[in-house]
């Protein structure tokens, strides 16, 4: 009987993943890692990038108005709410080499670089976003379906 338990008691530190025994991350520890990596002030430039779309929504509104949006933007709410994603991925060990990442040279470099980044890959995603609107609508034309296809889609093209 002592041998099954001890089978099975193998068997399932075979299966089981060794983060499943490893010690999750703490709440203190991922906002440290995402203050270290800037995310509040990401979510700040996030913020300054989508206002021009809201602001073509709502073109009546004064300056003053979208000057106190942003002064009313708080960069901790983001990290607030998305503290218990990063728990639910990583462990406290990952987050401490995660710290330790950003504060080496190469990863306060990738914090200084990361908006541009986005930035960039934001909108390059947009441009092959319509490419590949175009294609689909084309390759719609192209199987005869173009009796299907609404003028406006046409007009993309």
């Amino acid at each position: 009987m002592y041998r099954k338990y001890l089978a099975y008691l193998l068997l399932a530190a075979l299966i089981l993943p060794v983060s499943a025994f490893a010690k999750p991350a703490s709440k203190e520890s991922v906002r440290k890692m995402m203050t270290e990596a800037g995310s509040g002030k990401m979510g700040v430039q996030i913020m300054e990038q989508m206002i021009p779309a809201i602001k073509k929504m709502i073109p009546d509104a004064p300056d003053k108005f979208w000057t106190d949006i942003m002064a009313n933007v708080n960069p901790n709410e983001l990290i607030n709410l998305v503290i218990p994603i990063y728990q639910k991925y990583l462990t406290e060990d990952d987050v401490k080499g995660i710290i330790a990442f950003y504060a080496s040279p190469v990863g306060k470099k990738l914090i200084r670089v990361q908006p541009a980044i986005m930035r960039d890959s934001i909108r390059l995603g947009q441009q092959w976003g319509q490419q590949m609107a175009r294609r689909i609508l084309l390759k719609y034309k192209q199987k005869n379906y173009k009796h299907a296809l609404p003028r406006v889609h046409e007009k993309a093209l």
